[in-house]
């Protein structure tokens, strides 16, 4: 009994000396190891009487329990060390220059989208938008496209099922908000759209922006004028000039190609005309009484031709090297 009382002292002592966890761990099997005293001790207990049995175990089991809270102490004074010295080492000084942080940059293609809207909203065109995910009414019925028109093909189309797909353009928008308001009418909308096509130039997901202007006394003219106007100030260049191609959309009537002067030739940037009075039957707006007229422009190809970039991929690809060349 003397003896174990003896090892209180020597654990503090033993503990007291180790300045690490690990040396502390080594040092605690020579109190609780299956060779230590106070294990022995415990082993002893059989060859004693009944009657000092519970008197020797209850004293073994105070030694043991004042041992373990003399290691326990000193674990956690060895880990505030260890805390205080991690935090010297640790120290900031906040006098120094900070580390120079990665500023990311708007894409490119919403750099154009937003200067697209800047330069409309500047000659009265509003913004709206409509969902991705169109009804074939919306996409296809309401803007005279029948039933049999290659449009509505499986491989220009991504059905969702027999009534919705995924909108093919963004002049859905237009319908939806010549059904919700009144004559005259200034808006653009622009969104994504989705076709099956794939290459160097082409995505299944592109942008579009469309404007449309509804009003009386609408002609040609106006539509000429806006769309000229637009491009010289999107391409910051007063000399660019337009002509229009007679072409065909069952939207518009006439309809036109738009094409664009471009490096001593001509270029095709996107197709326009006027809104055919089929369309304004379905929206209840009387086309002897209002005139308008929809165009519609590829947010990437205005983007490649204005950056110089020849291949569609790198806008989708996520390469930082690529995105980092652009600032808003």
């Amino acid at each position: 009994m003397e003896h174990l009382k003896k090892l209180i002292k020597e654990a503090e002592s033993d503990f007291s000396k180790c300045t690490s966890l690990s040396a502390l761990d080594h040092s605690k099997a020579k109190y609780f190891g299956k060779d230590s005293a106070v294990t022995q001790s415990m082993r002893g207990l059989s060859s004693l009487s009944k009657e000092d049995k519970p008197k020797a175990g209850a004293f073994i089991n105070e030694i043991k329990n004042s041992i373990e809270k003399v290691l326990e102490n000193r674990k956690t004074e060895i880990q505030l060390l260890e805390l205080s010295t991690q935090l010297e080492s640790e120290v900031i000084d906040v006098t120094l220059p900070g580390n120079k942080q990665n500023k990311g940059t708007l894409h490119p293609i919403t750099i154009s989208m937003a200067r697209i809207e800047s330069i409309f909203h500047s000659v009265g065109f509003s913004s709206t938008s409509g969902p991705e995910i169109e009804d074939d009414y919306y996409n296809f019925t309401a803007l005279n496209i029948p039933e049999s028109h290659p449009a509505r093909a499986m491989h220009d189309t991504f059905y969702l099922n027999k009534n919705y797909v995924l909108r093919t353009h963004t002049s859905p928008v237009q319908v939806r908000y010549m059904k919700e308001n009144k004559p005259p009418l200034k808006i653009i909308s622009s969104g994504r759209v989705y076709r099956v096509d794939s290459d160097a130039t082409h995505s299944p997901m592109f942008h579009q922006v469309e404007g449309l202007w509804v009003d009386k006394d609408i002609s040609f003219a106006n539509l000429k004028g806006i769309v000229q106007d637009f491009l010289q100030q999107f391409f910051e260049d007063s000399s660019i000039v337009i002509r229009f191609r007679p072409s065909f959309f069952p939207f518009t009537e006439p309809s036109a190609e738009i094409d664009m002067s471009w490096n001593d030739g001509w270029l095709e940037i996107g197709g326009c005309g006027m809104i055919h009075p089929e369309v304004f039957s379905q929206v209840n707006i009387n086309p002897n009484e209002y005139q308008g007229f929809a165009f519609g422009l590829g947010v990437e190809r205005l983007t490649m031709l204005k950056y110089g970039i020849n291949d569609l991929r790198p806008f989708f690809s996520h390469d930082l090297r690529f995105l980092k060349q652009f600032e808003a």
